[in-house]
């Protein structure tokens, strides 16, 4: 079943009474990924990249797999780059990368069950994706600011403070966050269980006893006045004692922020880089960050080291043959000297 807050396409594509259709691919496609394990996240991402091609295709009379080419492909992949978004924008690369990415998998897929005579994607070339900083790195002062603006003499204040002192003591995503069960709380042993994450992958992760004790809180003083279902099992309630959508939490975490007066891009994850940069310039080895986050590989954890600049700009200001010293004098600007003498 799709996650809870995921789109479902609206529009019916291609000819479902066709059997050798796009449609029917793409639904034969899904159940292949399904029975395959892959993660349900994974899942709705592939089967809505390749919706999106054949809700193109539609608008072109292509209709079967056996019709498309690699110069349609490619037209496609044009289509991407050049289309602009309902806000005005055109994809990024690295969006753009992952519709092709979806693509390349349905085609090949296709061939190995001999539904088509070739692969029309297996030369598609992907975009170059560039190298990114996370954005929405903030310091402690600034992560506390958030926190302490909470109203907490409102029941939703202190559940809105627990679930932001999960997400920075723990660094877990959004998803994750929303898809917490009572039982993922293991307060005796200071661990959260992270179900299902990103790659389909359980971890345990630490949770500092401060976010605990606010959980805790929560627990005793708000939740039992939100659950209308006594059999609800999730961690955290909407007003109305439902499980959050992911897209419901950020926007929760975001209204904080606004309020707060800090103005950054984005919510949940903003805390999860804050924690990851914030640990690594506190001295914390990469590979306990990269456990901790629930990377697959230690590449993308190391993005955060070069977010991390404290020890470089200790190293700098030491060992820099242009430093300042004591006995420097800083000169006067040509301007500010003329300046200087006319006043006197």
């Amino acid at each position: 079943m799709p996650r809870k807050g995921w789109r479902k396409p609206r529009l019916e594509v291609g000819d479902p009474s066709d059997p050798q259709g796009l449609a029917v691919s793409l639904q034969r496609f899904t159940e292949h990924l399904t029975v395959k394990n892959f993660s349900p996240r994974t899942v709705e991402i592939r089967e809505y990249h390749v919706y999106c091609f054949i809700a193109w295709c539609d608008t072109r009379s292509l209709t079967r797999p056996t019709e498309v080419t690699r110069e349609i492909l490619q037209r496609y992949q044009k289509h991407l780059s050049c289309n602009r978004k309902k806000n005005g924008n055109t994809m990024t690369p690295k969006t753009q990368s992952g519709h092709l990415t979806s693509l390349r998998v349905f085609f090949r897929w296709l061939t190995k069950s001999h539904l088509i005579p070739w692969n029309p994607a297996s030369e598609l070339e992907l975009p170059k994706v560039g190298f990114y900083l996370p954005h929405g790195v903030l310091d402690e002062s600034q992560i506390e600011q958030i926190l302490n603006h909470i109203d907490l003499s409102h029941r939703l204040g202190i559940r809105d403070r627990a679930i932001i002192e999960v997400l920075y003591s723990t660094g877990i995503r959004r998803r994750e966050a929303s898809d917490l069960d009572l039982t993922d709380l293991k307060p005796d042993r200071g661990v959260l269980l992270i179900r299902q994450g990103k790659g389909g992958t359980d971890r345990v992760v630490p949770i500092g006893e401060r976010a605990v004790k606010w959980t805790e809180k929560y627990l005793t003083e708000v939740r039992p006045n939100l659950l209308p279902h006594p059999e609800e099992k999730a961690l955290f309630l909407t007003r109305q004692g439902d499980r959050f959508a992911p897209h419901n939490l950020g926007n929760l975490v975001k209204r904080r922020i606004i309020e707060a007066g800090i103005d950054v891009d984005g919510a949940c994850h903003v805390f999860r880089h804050s924690m990851a940069t914030l640990m690594l310039e506190n001295g914390a080895d990469i590979r306990y960050i990269q456990e901790l986050l629930g990377h697959a590989k230690l590449e993308t954890t190391q993005v955060y080291t070069r977010v991390s600049i404290e020890k470089l700009k200790e190293i700098h200001t030491a060992t820099h043959p242009a430093r300042l010293r004591r006995s420097d004098q800083v000169p006067v600007v040509s301007g500010q000297q003329e300046g200087k003498e006319k006043s006197n």
